[in-house]
């Protein structure tokens, strides 16, 4: 039978199985990665998170809709990571050395991502003319994505790229373990939200989604410093002096600071994660007579 929003207009019914929803949001977009975080040696994810790091984001999308149990999304979202190794200036003490490390970077974000949304409320539930469906529906939301980054970072007022400059030699033979990233690769978001339906027409959302990656640079940081000497070998001119002076920006009493030392912690994969408030209107349903 009918499972739709029973709730509208005084009992007037919508049935159609398949709806479409066009939209977009606005929100927030933060980082989990090597630099800055919290107090301490740094922690796994949300234990890391630090909300001074937090950035404006938005998106818009595209959805597919199935009786309110399923949806298909196809969505494309922009924003802004940052962080930096000044920002544990007040427990510098607890952290280990990664304030003295004193790194820092910024990305833009692009990303377009496939999506499905599961909507258990109406999946399990039963609902007729006398149980209506509720008002707020919570969901699940999972799939894969192709984003694109690039770090940067502040060089006597100017931004420079730093994946050109192979800062913990990536791709140099002195270091073949050290494999090249590319700047655009595949992640997968996974998230929840809640769905209010404001009417048949407009409905709202908050929603939480983490992206998890494949890669560790995100931040451009991620194992060890190298023999600053060998950046001689494959670069040269403005590119040899930024590598020069960005692979190493260690304050006073970083330990680690030396080639060989540790940078970065290769162990965990860097990720980004967004809260958004999206604005969705729905196409396709039918007024029953």
């Amino acid at each position: 039978e009918l499972k739709a929003q029973y709730y509208f207009y005084d009992g007037n019914y919508y049935e159609s199985d398949v709806v479409y929803e066009i939209g977009g949001s606005v929100g927030a977009m933060n980082a989990f990665t090597d630099l800055g975080g919290r107090k301490g040696i740094g922690k796994k994810f949300v234990k890391d998170f630090n909300f001074k790091n937090t950035e404006f984001c938005g998106s818009i999308f595209f959805s597919a809709v199935y009786k309110n149990e399923f949806a298909l999304r196809l969505e494309g979202t922009f924003g802004q990571i940052h962080a930096y190794d000044s920002i544990l200036k007040n427990v510098a003490a607890t952290t280990n050395g990664r304030y003295e490390r004193n790194l820092s970077f910024r990305s833009s974000i692009s990303e377009i991502a496939l999506m499905a949304e599961f909507h258990p409320f109406y999946i399990f539930g039963n609902y007729n003319d006398d149980h209506y469906p509720p008002a707020v529906s919570p969901y699940v939301v999972a799939g894969i994505g192709y984003f694109h980054f690039n770090p940067q970072a502040m060089l006597n007022g100017n931004w420079v790229d730093l994946q050109p400059l192979h800062t913990e030699g990536e791709g140099f033979s002195e270091y073949p373990k050290v494999k090249n990233y590319k700047l655009s690769q595949f992640n997968f978001p996974l998230g929840i939200g809640a769905r209010y339906d404001v009417s048949a027409i407009i409905n709202l959302r908050a929603e939480i989604v983490t992206r998890f990656l494949e890669t560790d640079y995100l931040d451009d940081v991620s194992g060890r410093y190298i023999d600053p000497s060998v950046f001689a070998k494959y670069l040269s001119g403005v590119q040899l002096n930024e590598a020069l002076l960005l692979n190493d920006r260690h304050k006073p009493g970083a330990e680690t600071a030396h080639p060989g030392g540790i940078r970065g912690n290769p162990k965990n994969n860097d990720s980004y994660i967004t809260f958004n408030i999206k604005l969705g209107l729905t196409l396709g349903r039918e007024r029953r007579n």
